[in-house]
């Protein structure tokens, strides 16, 4: 009456339903956990210059370039369950023509078992800080701030802002070197 595949199916069907109650009460056991830590961010020099797009247009828009100090201490983050941190620095502004711009600037990823104590000292930044416009030169509300992707082993993917933004402005001119 039972088969063998019968048999083997039900022996399937049982194993997968421990194993999603297992993962599911792993989950809940780091669920609630806060994943925020103290975040402190500065600029050490800012300028402007303004150079061509690459569009076909070819029209001049604002590039700008900081040095920034970054510290953070991600080791309380790790638990048994978060496998790595994606950890990113983003600008954010607003122009004219828009009214949210946001930039990322520079991003890492620790896994656990490295070290995860962030301590940059007039770091440049990794990816370039382009506007499309016109809206980077005499801007004094840049924010910077650190946020991270905390990418556990069993569970959701919560995206975390740092405690600790910093706020500086762009010169009135533009610079014709980057020194």
């Amino acid at each position: 009456m039972n088969t063998f595949l019968s048999r083997a199916n039900t022996i399937f069907a049982f194993t997968l339903s421990v194993v999603a109650a297992l993962t599911f009460g792993c989950f809940l056991s780091t669920a609630f956990e806060d994943h925020r830590a103290p975040v402190s961010i500065k600029t050490a020099k800012a300028m402007v210059k303004r150079v061509s797009d690459f569009s076909v247009s070819r029209e001049k828009n604002d590039l700008g370039f900081i040095t920034f100090d970054l510290k953070a201490d991600m080791n309380p983050l790790f638990n048994w369950n978060v496998k790595q941190l994606f950890i990113y620095l983003t600008a954010q502004y607003e122009t004219d023509n828009n009214k949210v711009n946001q930039v990322v600037l520079w991003d890492k990823i620790i896994q656990r078992g490295e070290k995860a104590v962030i301590d940059l000292n007039s770091m440049n930044t990794k990816y370039y800080f382009f506007d499309d416009g016109n809206g980077l030169r005499s801007n004094r509300n840049v924010t910077l701030s650190l946020s991270w992707n905390v990418i556990p082993n069993a569970g959701t993917l919560p995206k975390v802002d740092g405690d600790g933004t910093y706020t500086f402005e762009f010169p009135t001119e533009y610079s014709s070197s980057r020194s």
